[in-house]
């Protein structure tokens, strides 16, 4: 579970996302241009000296209407610098035909909204949106690359434009809609992003991950929840398993215990004797079985389970690959083998009360 958690935020965090971004403080709730960053240099200054930060891009995102001849459909076109976006996304891996790092009026459009539109490489699509001034803005790009990311709202809707030209045609110089971060440690992010909200001026917010894909979040606690809740019914039946065949051993040593009993061993020593059996049997499982299912655990993260299809069945949730890893954690692997460890201890609990309530000669002729 907690692999596949992994593997899901990976996924879409390294496609586009990234693992921060600064906003003007009402752009994210209001939208539009009259909520942009006007001064990329400045923030750029504040993230080259910021340890922690790996790298950053500005991106300019625009709506407008994307036609051809037969086809129409609304359309994100975004200004980005391919080279630095490569860095941080991935964009550039996504590549399904065409190039990737365009120049002039070349778009890199999504699979999906290319099939939409019904366009071909090198095929012409007009553009009808507003410029950053509010000035009416319409151009004829051609299509020179397509991606697919997996995310199909996502592919669907989304095209990219050389920021150069993009800046030129919707006066856009020093301009954002956000600054994409990607840091050296995810774990890092919020102290980075804490770091970072100090210098910065006072209109812009930074956004970790966790607040960018608050819907996935939530919906991996929610997960996380069911999760526990069945390993809690796994632990359940595990333990009892484990008292019924401590009790099936018990109940036929009774006539050794009332022999014990009837040499003067008390039941306080039949009760130690029955601890001892059980941490003996205990620590010898957990010597066998955490070793090699921590070994599985690391394996399967370095060489995951391959579930051919999956990604096009859960695409609508950022999955892009058919590999399911698990997560090599210590942590977990310490409490799963505790929780054993106690369970066990708790399972001759019983047992040991059945055998205090027999006398030694009632023990004896125990059938």
């Amino acid at each position: 579970m907690n692999g596949s958690h992994n593997s899901m935020l990976k996924n879409s965090l390294e496609v586009y996302t990234g693992a921060m971004a600064i906003y003007q403080k009402d752009y994210r709730d209001e939208g539009g241009y009259d909520y942009l960053i006007y001064d990329n240099a400045k923030i750029f200054t504040i993230l080259e000296k910021e340890n922690g930060v790996k790298e950053f891009t500005s991106r300019v995102e625009t709506y407008g209407i994307a036609s051809t001849d037969d086809e129409s459909s609304a359309m994100m076109l975004t200004g980005i610098d391919f080279k630095k976006e490569s860095k941080i996304s991935k964009l550039k891996t996504a590549l399904k035909s065409g190039i990737y790092d365009s120049s002039g009026a070349c778009l890199y459009m999504g699979e999906s909204l290319a099939k939409k539109l019904s366009l071909k490489l090198q095929d012409e699509v007009s553009f009808v949106g507003t410029a950053i001034d509010y000035s009416f803005v319409a151009d004829i790009f051609k299509l020179c690359g397509t991606f697919k990311t997996g995310m199909y709202e996502f592919d669907s809707s989304s095209a990219f434009l050389n920021r150069a030209y993009f800046d030129e045609l919707f006066y856009a110089q020093n301009t954002s809609s956000y600054i994409a971060v990607s840091v050296n440690e995810l774990k890092q992010s919020d102290l980075i992003a804490k770091n970072i909200s100090k210098k910065l001026p006072q209109d812009t917010k930074v956004y970790t991950w966790q607040e960018l894909m608050k819907a996935m979040v939530e919906l991996m606690k929610v997960d996380s929840i069911f999760g526990y809740i069945s390993m809690g019914l796994f632990f359940l039946v595990i333990f009892f398993v484990i008292m019924i065949y401590g009790f099936i051993n018990v109940s036929s040593r009774i006539k050794e215990f009332g022999t014990l009993k009837s040499i003067g061993i008390s039941d306080r020593d039949i009760d130690t004797l029955l601890f001892y059996e059980i941490i003996i049997l205990t620590l010898s499982a957990v010597i066998i079985a955490m070793p090699s299912s921590a070994y599985l655990a690391y394996y399967f993260e370095l060489h995951p389970f391959v579930i051919e299809g999956i990604s096009e069945i859960y695409k609508d949730y950022g999955i892009i690959s058919d590999e399911i890893p698990t997560s090599f954690d210590l942590f977990t692997i310490a409490w799963n083998t505790l929780v054993i460890v106690v369970l066990n201890i708790l399972s001759i609990i019983y047992p040991i009360y059945y055998v205090r309530r027999f006398t030694p000669i009632e023990a004896m002729r125990h059938v």
